[in-house]
C-alpha cells in the first residue's frame, strides 16, 4: 500500500538528516510503528472497500518522539472531503455514534 511517486502527497514528516531530532536513542520505535502499520493497513482496507483509491487518500504508519505508534491520514483535498462527507452521512444516520 504505497503512494504513486512524486505526485503523492507527503506523509507530513518532512524531516531529513540525522540531526533532525526525530530519533531518540534507546526508544523502541519499531514496536510503535508495527502497531501503527496494522491500524493503517486496516484503515486502508476500509477505504478501498468503500471505493477510495489509495493513490488519493490513505493511512500512513509512523511514530512520535516517544516511539508510540501514530497513523496519519494523508490525501488530496477532494478525496479527504469525500471521506469527510461519508463520515458525516454515517454520523447523521446513526445519531453521531461511531
Amino acid at each position: 500500500m504505497i503512494g504513486s511517486g512524486e505526485d503523492w502527497p507527503s506523509d507530513g514528516l518532512d524531516v531529513t538528516g540525522s540531526d533532525s531530532g526525530l530519533w531518540v536513542p534507546g526508544v523502541d520505535y519499531i514496536a510503535g510503528w508495527r502497531e501503527a502499520r496494522e491500524a493503517a493497513d486496516r484503515l486502508n482496507r476500509a477505504l478501498l472497500s468503500v471505493g477510495f483509491e489509495l493513490s488519493a487518500v490513505r493511512g500512513v504508519a509512523s511514530t512520535n518522539e516517544d516511539g508510540r505508534g501514530v497513523v496519519r491520514l494523508v490525501g488530496w483535498p477532494d478525496a479527504v472531503n469525500g471521506l469527510a462527507q461519508l463520515l458525516e452521512e454515517r454520523a447523521d444516520g446513526d445519531g453521531g455514534a461511531a
